[in-house]
């Protein structure tokens, strides 16, 4: 079995692509297949959260892309910039994982959390299949690179922020 253990700064090129939605990028062992088809075992350092566009060096010198893959998300949007934050200060009462995008959020499906946010009033939520890449949150967690040596301890990579057609 092929084994990925290094996350890399940075790579142009890349030999093979890991399809995986965010709750399989937040776990640092793992049995994946790539998109080639071939088996191999994520041995990343813990606590690693693998963002979409990220690239790993496996065992044997390759280097594998990270696909944020499509996954049941609700995306929600309001009438003014104040209802939108109104709905991102509720779900994040609620601890919920929440990417943020120019005019709306992103949130894994939910029926409950829909409800809630379609009783704030001018909230619109509509279920769509896209990558979600959640804020990593500021206090800690994510993972880091050598050249942030100089930042917080507390310092979180954000996604990255890859256009979609919903953008």
């Amino acid at each position: 079995m092929l084994y990925i253990t290094e996350l890399l700064d940075h790579s142009d090129r890349y030999d093979d692509r890991l399809i995986l939605p965010f709750d399989r990028r937040q776990k640092s062992r793992l049995r994946v297949r790539l998109e080639s088809g071939e088996e191999a075992g994520l041995f990343l350092k813990r606590g690693t959260i693998l963002r979409g566009g990220d690239c790993v060096r496996a065992s044997d010198a390759r280097i594998v892309r990270v696909v944020a893959a499509d996954e049941p998300v609700m995306r929600v949007t309001a009438e003014t910039p104040i209802q939108l934050m109104r709905a991102a200060y509720h779900l994040g009462n609620r601890h919920v994982p929440l990417q943020i995008g120019e005019g709306w959020l992103r949130l894994e499906q939910d029926h409950v959390l829909m409800e809630m946010l379609l009783g704030l009033g001018g909230i619109k939520v509509e279920n769509e299949n896209a990558p979600f890449e959640p804020e990593a949150g500021a206090y800690g967690g994510g993972h880091r690179h050598h050249h942030d040596d100089d930042a917080p301890a507390h310092f979180i990579r954000p996604p990255v922020r890859a256009q979609t057609a919903h953008d």
